[in-house]
């Protein structure tokens, strides 16, 4: 692929990544789960925000995905679209707002829309062919998801590399083809064998995501708060932590704690005077 100057625009959009992707240029994406978030990661200069249904686990306490509802995720996609992210903007869709049938599948994926997202991601593979085409049909941009979905972790016993038997690898690719077929943007690859993963990107015309996925996807994705070590205890082998965030703002607030302890905090610097003016009658008042 040659390596040609892109124009940037105002915002990134579903043409801006293809044009990225065909100069061969690696696509940086993200979560957000609210305003805060979206304005670092898009100050950051990252590429593509995603609010993922890992809100369940990774903000609301949840052990999986499973519980997050479709009102959880309008209410955490407009926190961030308040924001107006120069990064193109996707939502993912939850477990259940796509399993029951293609008139809530458009519904849902449509309001997501209206809430100012530019596309969405759904999990699965040729069995999700019938409600990706009616996404389609209704101009609605879809990422899919294969490898290891979180929505599916009852049935795959956990959370575990997918793909390293013959047949699962050989059905990956198959479904990869199938997804690209029906008309999707872009796949996201999580929790595969990196020589899995690089021959689903050397096999299909749109952008590959990896989370998990090795090196060689078109892209990659981390959940913001592995990324900035925000999360206590001992991260998944596919994130690199670039900075301790847990600790360092645990030090921070703990700082502050013993200031207001010790009577360090508030001082003047953080206090409001009386004018001068109005001190005698505070002074000569009484009840």
């Amino acid at each position: 692929m040659s390596h040609q100057p892109i124009e940037i625009h105002a915002r990134v959009t579903l043409p801006q990544l293809h044009a990225w992707y065909r100069a061969a240029r690696r696509l940086v994406m993200t979560t957000a789960y609210d305003a805060v978030t979206a304005r670092i990661a898009d100050a950051a200069g990252v590429d593509m925000i995603l609010v993922g249904d890992s809100v369940g686990n990774v903000c609301l306490g949840f052990e999986n995905t499973l519980p997050v509802s479709m009102a959880m995720m309008n209410h955490h996609l407009e926190a961030v679209a308040r924001t107006r992210p120069t990064a193109f903007l996707m939502a993912d869709m939850p477990y259940l707002s796509f399993h029951l049938g293609v008139e809530d599948t458009v519904r849902n994926a449509g309001g997501f829309l209206q809430r100012g997202a530019q596309a969405i991601k759904l999990e699965g593979g040729a069995k999700r062919l019938p409600v990706i085409h009616a996404l389609i049909d209704a101009e609605i941009p879809v990422m899919g998801h294969l490898g290891l979905t979180p929505q599916s972790v009852n049935p795959m016993g956990g959370f575990k590399v997918q793909g390293k038997q013959k047949a699962d690898a050989l059905r990956l690719l198959e479904d990869a083809q199938k997804l690209q077929e029906a008309g999707c943007f872009g796949l996201l690859l999580e929790g595969i064998p990196a020589d899995l993963a690089a021959k689903v990107t050397e096999t299909v015309e749109i952008p590959t995501i990896g989370i998990g996925a090795g090196p060689h996807c078109s892209g990659q994705v981390l959940v913001f708060h592995d990324v900035l070590g925000l999360l206590s205890g001992t991260s998944p082998k596919f994130v690199r932590r670039y900075a301790e965030g847990f600790e360092t703002l645990r030090t921070a607030m703990a700082v502050w704690a013993e200031d207001v302890r010790g009577g360090g905090f508030p001082d003047e610097r953080e206090s409001y005077t009386l004018p001068e003016a109005v001190r005698p009658a505070l002074t000569q008042w009484h009840p």
